[in-house]
């Protein structure tokens, strides 16, 4: 079967995307292969194809655990038979997914990069048939990249113990990211496929302005379809979604401080339509192909020009007519130096918080490794008096360095073990035929719901049921206390895991240079930022497209800039026209063309429309 006919059989498409082909005959070839697609560019077909086609499993890194759950849910729903591994398994459950993995005829892996360094993990990797390895949101292992992940180091390593092609997979890497990736990955020849990142359909709009809230209403009310505001802050999420809604703005917010099934209803309702306007921080969208976002508008500066274009190319995903639009004034270039501040607390304060979160945990020095610690920041500031963002970046800057893990925001799900056993289970009057179904079910899929607590998806159990989640957790609850379960409920919480023993004050490597080199990297991303902001004379497309390497690009005619230059430009040809009533094309050819005009590289195409306009 050809990677065309093996297109159409699974995903219904009756051809490829522009770069997509050629990434998965690379890797079909058994190559090496970075691909660079924008965001929306179908980069999960350039390796679920190639692995379709190939024996054994593909082993794929993501850190976005949404975008795992996403993909296996849809591969399933294809007869494709996926697993994925992420932070908040028990150990039991991470064993047992493996396990399947390595006998149970599994074409993908899915694997968070933490994943990759564990004992267990390492102990499968000789059984475990790996054709393919596939690195997505690649620019995460380069330390120049704006995401730098130190577990996506472990990948390096990975490929002394698997012989098998990589497919790595990265809409926003710069050129020396790109040599950077390839190096940490271990490439055995260098191979970039790179699609254009021009998205002639959507128009860039840069505002400076007061009065957001006004802007934000009058694009909502003036662009018809839905759209994303994004903001930093979760209260500013909240407080934005109110002042829309009074305004009779069909709106929500979602941020990772919400529940598991409160994010999930959201999403849903915002996919469906039922909600137009979602307001949100940037946990919203990874992984998400909503291909009619009319409009993406970002309230406050972005980080980088990496994010914003991956999140500003969330709009306009099918082609139609969109638009990513950026508002900023004075007091957010002011609140971008003193983020660029907080980022970076001293190393004196980092290795601080270092000893103090093992205080916080009891844990003495030369033990701790391997421990994975529920952590509440909110409490650890309160003991120790701290401020939470200095705390926040402090942990950051310690995962970078690699002496711990620190995931945010994990859902851990439900878990259920059957206490009576199986023979003493149908002696028990339940009373109530509900509970039995539930039992039933459970039963039928989970294997090992005697003997262990295990995770079960509620939502799926749901559909099976024909039950709203609150009621199954009614129903579990009632077993629970009949004792006729072991019942865990979901919960959402940061993870903190320890890389090594705790170390006495004075040991702890904290590396001075790469500090300083990210401080460096990270105020050059919010300089380009403002740079973009301020441009009044470039393209903003071009601005773009520029900063990743594509140096040769034609004004998009659609962004504030090209639109301001056109009505000068319009203007300054009326006013020839009406200055040389005895004009020539000779003439008019070569004042559009006289530099010291200052008219737009379009010029000779407006004076012609001009002109048959009358």
């Amino acid at each position: 079967m050809t990677a065309l006919e093996t297109l159409k059989q699974f995903w219904g498409y009756e051809k490829f995307r522009p770069m997509q082909e050629q990434i998965i005959n690379s890797a079909l070839e058994g190559k090496d292969v970075l691909a660079v697609l924008p965001t929306g560019g179908g980069k999960s077909v350039c390796f679920q194809v190639p692995a379709l086609m190939s024996e054994g499993l593909a082993l794929v890194v993501t850190p976005l655990v949404a975008l795992m759950k996403d993909q296996v849910q849809n591969l399933a729903a294809r007869g494709i038979k996926a697993l994925a591994i992420h932070a908040g398994m028990q150990r039991r459950e991470v064993d047992l997914a493996l396990n399947n993995a390595a006998y149970g005829e599994v074409k993908f892996l899915y694997v968070s990069p933490e994943r990759l360094s564990t004992a267990l993990f390492r102990s499968y990797i000789d059984i475990l048939p790996i054709s393919l390895i596939v690195v997505d949101e690649a620019h995460c292992i380069s330390q120049w990249g704006y995401d730098f992940r130190p577990d996506y180091l472990e990948i390096g390593a990975l490929r002394e113990l698997v012989d098998a092609p990589v497919i790595a997979l990265t809409a926003t890497a710069t050129p020396p990211v790109c040599e950077d990736i390839m190096e940490k990955l271990r490439f055995r020849e260098p191979l970039v496929l790179k699609a254009g990142f021009e998205r002639p359909n959507l128009s860039y709009i840069v505002r400076e302005c007061s009065d957001k809230l006004g802007q934000i209403a009058g694009i909502c009310n003036s662009v018809a379809g839905t759209g994303i505001v994004y903001l930093r802050s979760r209260r500013g999420c909240e407080e934005l979604a109110s002042q829309l809604r009074a305004l009779g703005v069909n709106v929500d917010y979602y941020h990772a401080g919400l529940s598991s099934s409160s994010r999930n209803s959201r999403q849903e309702a915002w996919k469906s339509g039922k909600t137009r306007v979602m307001v949100c921080t940037n946990a919203f969208g990874m992984g998400i192909d909503k291909p009619d976002v009319r409009f993406v508008i970002h309230c406050d500066l972005p980080d980088s020009p990496e994010a914003y274009f991956q999140e500003a190319g969330r709009a306009g995903r099918d082609g139609k007519r969109s638009y990513a639009v950026l508002l900023w004034n004075a007091k957010d270039v002011d609140r971008q130096r003193k983020l660029e501040s907080s980022s970076f607390p001293s190393l004196t304060y980092i290795e601080d918080i270092y000893q103090k979160l093992h205080v916080f945990y009891g844990i003495p020095y030369e033990a701790g490794v391997g421990r994975e610690l529920k952590f509440d920041i909110g409490e650890f500031c309160k003991r120790f008096g701290l401020s939470s963002s200095s705390v926040h970046y402090a942990l950051h800057y310690l995962e970078t360095s690699g002496h711990i893990a620190y995931s945010e925001d994990v859902d851990i799900p439900t878990r259920v073990k059957i206490v009576p056993e199986r023979s003493r289970l149908y002696d028990i009057d339940l009373g109530d035929a509900a509970l039995v179904g539930l039992l039933e079910t459970l039963m039928r899929l989970y294997t090992g719901i005697f003997s262990f607590t295990v995770p079960i998806d509620e939502e799926y159990v749901c559909r099976k049921l024909g039950v709203t989640v609150a009621e199954l957790r009614r129903m579990l609850y009632e077993l629970s206390i009949a004792h006729i379960i072991r019942y865990v409920p979901c919960d959402n919480s940061t993870i903190v895991s320890l890389r090594h023993n705790r170390l006495e004050p004075g040991n702890l490597d904290l590396q001075p240079e790469k500090y300083e080199m990210l401080r460096g990297t990270f105020h050059a991303r919010g300089e380009a930022v403002l740079d973009y902001v301020r441009e009044a004379d470039r393209c903003r497309a071009s601005y773009l497209l520029n900063y990743f390497g594509q140096t040769e690009s034609k004004p998009c005619g659609t962004c504030d800039v090209c639109r301001s230059q056109r009505s000068d430009t319009r203007k300054k040809l009326k006013h020839w026209f009406a200055a040389h009533p005895a004009w020539t094309e000779d003439d008019l050819k070569a004042f559009c063309a006289d530099p010291a005009s200052g008219l737009s590289p379009d010029a000779l195409d407006l004076a012609r429309d001009i002109l048959d306009k009358g």
